[in-house]
Order: C-alpha cells, then structure tokens, then sequence
C-alpha cells in the first residue's frame, strides 16, 4: 500500500514560468528576461510599494482575518456589498475553496481542455471528477460544454479571458449559456485578464450576479496589478455562497502586506492606465512583427499571445532560453507546437522578436 492517495498519484503536477534567477544560475547567462507568466512588465505600482514600507513595521501581527477594509473598498469601486466578497491567497485558494465547499464525491467539475490547468488539479487533488470538453477556434465551445452536462455534473469553470489562447466568451453567449443550465449547477468565471480587456461586448459583473445566484466570479491582483508575489485574489458572488466558502477558507488566508498593497494599487489609476497602454501597444507591435514573419498567432485580449511556432514547442522554449528570453511552451496544455509570450516593456518586446527569428531562422 502506498503512502500517498491515489488520484494524487495519478496527477500531473502544475508547471509554472520558469524563474529568472534559476536560468541565470544555470545557463551562466548576465541577462534574462521573463515573458511567460503573464506578469506585469511595469513591475508594482509605486503606490503599493509605499504603502507595503509603512506596513513592514506591523508584521509581527497577525493580519486582519476578514480583509475588512480592503473588502470594503473593493465592493466600494465594484458597487457591490461587502458580503458579495470573499478573499483569498491568490485565486488558485479560491479554486480549491470552491471545489471543496460545493462539490460532493460523486459530482463532476466541468471545463475546458485547454485551459488554465489548475481547474483539473485543484479538481482532482480533492478527489473529484473532471470531464474536458475540446475548444472551437480556440474558444469556449460553450455549446458543446451544455451538451456535456448531466445530472451529476455540480461545478463549470470559464476562464474569460480563457489562458492560455486569449480569447473570449460574449455577454450574449454567456448569458445564453447560464439560463440553460440547471440552477443547482454553478459556474465560475475566471476574469484574471479582465483589465486588459478592450471590447464592448464583454460580460458586466453586476448583471450577471444580479441575475443568477450560481455565479461566481474570479480576480486577481496578479496581473494588471503587479502584485503576484503577495498572492491575493478575491471572488465575487451571492451572500449565500459567500458565507459557505467563508467556512472553508483558511484563517489569516491573506497577509498584512498583500491587504495594504492591494488597497494602494486600487487607487492608483495612472499605473493601470500606464499598464494597459503598454500591453496594447506591445501586442499590436509583436502582431505586426509576426505578421512580417509569416509565423501565426491566436489574436488576444489579454496580456499575452498564444503562437504557432510550427515546430516543437519545447524545442523553441529551450532555444529562447539559451538567448535569455524565458517563453511558456504549451505541451502540458496539449499544443505541442505553440509557445505562449506575455507582452512585456518595448525592450523586452524587441528582444523577443530578435530572439524568435534567429531561432526560426
């Protein structure tokens, strides 16, 4: 008998960006750039570094368990009530939280093939049934994910904007599919991406949780915010599921200086501004050099962009790490041939492309 469970010996675990101090430590190379974890190529906002240094003094407290004021804050800017609230350390607890409050044994999670993997992870981890569903164009095939649904199906996750293809479900769609589902069944939008978002069709957080009470919506202050070393994301959903994934969260689940931070990157407007102006024009720069080069690319929404490298993915990982520009390839997502680059400073942006077409070469 083995010691560990056996759906944990049956998962493959999550692999994340590879870290710039290790390449740098085993490649020997002096210059490394990162554009593979979506992160914010703006770095933290000097508001939240300010805030974080007054904050240093107070460590040696326990945090604030309820995240009262940033809690109240938020519902203050996204004109919801503090009970529509729940925090966590990054939205990965919050995945794990959800599968644990409403998914018994015998029900099944609900998703996509290629998606962000942690769903399927988190999902199996706690002993609970995945069923997949294949995308259409790259995008949620939510038509093919209705048909999929049974009587034991409990829980469907959305990442919208979907990691890692960057594309996205319509307010229509989206509102077509939740009023075809049964009531016992919830849905969980993953909105990570959300603040780079730059069309008018995308789904309003307040209607839809204003119209359905199995709803819950994902965020983060990992991206646009620049804060995903503190790890901190929240959710948003009716008081009633709230309060039950309330009881499963960890106590003190989100530090003191993720908190601090956090309030402070809210009120500062300029470095979302600053940070959305530089994803936009850094992606339509790597479209129009990729364009040049004949080599194709999934459009995007987010801060990143999935490419058909047409060879193997892994191969050209490895090849651009060796120049010192760290990619994601895609072969745990099952598209052996693409790479995934987050758009990063105008710098690190022609660096890429100086990199990708000597490697193509």
């Amino acid at each position: 008998m083995g010691l560990a469970r056996k759906n944990v010996e049956n998962i493959t675990a999550y692999i994340a960006g590879k870290p710039i101090e290790e390449t740098r430590r085993q490649l020997g190379l002096k210059r490394v750039i990162k554009l593979a974890s979506n992160e914010n190529p703006l770095g933290v906002s000097p508001l939240a570094v300010k805030a974080m240094k007054a904050g240093l003094n107070n460590v040696n407290r326990y945090p604030d368990s309820q995240s009262f004021y940033l809690k109240n804050k938020l519902a203050k800017v996204l004109k919801v009530k503090p009970d529509n609230i729940i925090l966590g350390n990054g939205s990965d607890e919050l995945i794990d939280v959800i599968v644990k409050t409403f998914v018994e044994n015998d029900e099944e999670v609900l998703t996509s093939d290629v998606t962000f993997l942690e769903y399927g992870i988190i999902s199996q981890v706690n002993d609970r049934r995945v069923s997949l569903v294949g995308l259409k164009d790259f995008k949620y095939d939510l038509n093919a994910l209705r048909q999929k649904v049974t009587a034991n199906t409990k829980l469907i996750f959305i990442a919208n904007p979907n990691n890692p293809t960057g594309t996205y479900v319509k307010a229509s769609e989206l509102t077509k599919f939740i009023n075809s589902l049964p009531k016992n069944v919830l849905v969980v939008l993953d909105e990570a991406y959300d603040a780079f978002i730059d069309v008018g069709d995308f789904p309003k957080n307040n209607k839809i949780l204003s119209a359905n009470k199995n709803v819950i919506i994902l965020k983060t202050f990992s991206k646009a915010y620049g804060l995903a070393g503190l790890r901190i994301g929240y959710a948003l959903a009716d008081a009633g599921l709230v309060s039950f994934m309330e009881k499963v969260r960890q106590p003190f689940n989100v530090n003191s200086l993720a908190q601090i931070a956090a309030m402070a990157a809210l009120d500062d407007k300029r470095f979302l501004s600053r940070t959305r102006k530089t994803v936009l024009s850094g992606k339509n720069f790597i479209y129009r050099q990729l364009d040049k080069m004949g080599v194709g690319y999934v459009p995007s929404v987010a801060n990143f962009i999935l490419i058909d490298t047409q060879r193997d993915g892994v191969s050209v990982f490895k090849d651009m790490l060796k120049l010192g520009v760290i990619v994601r390839d895609m072969k745990q997502y099952g598209l052996n041939n693409f790479i995934r680059v987050t758009i990063g400073t105008k710098e690190e942006n022609n660096l890429f492309i100086k990199a990708f077409k000597k490697i193509l070469r």
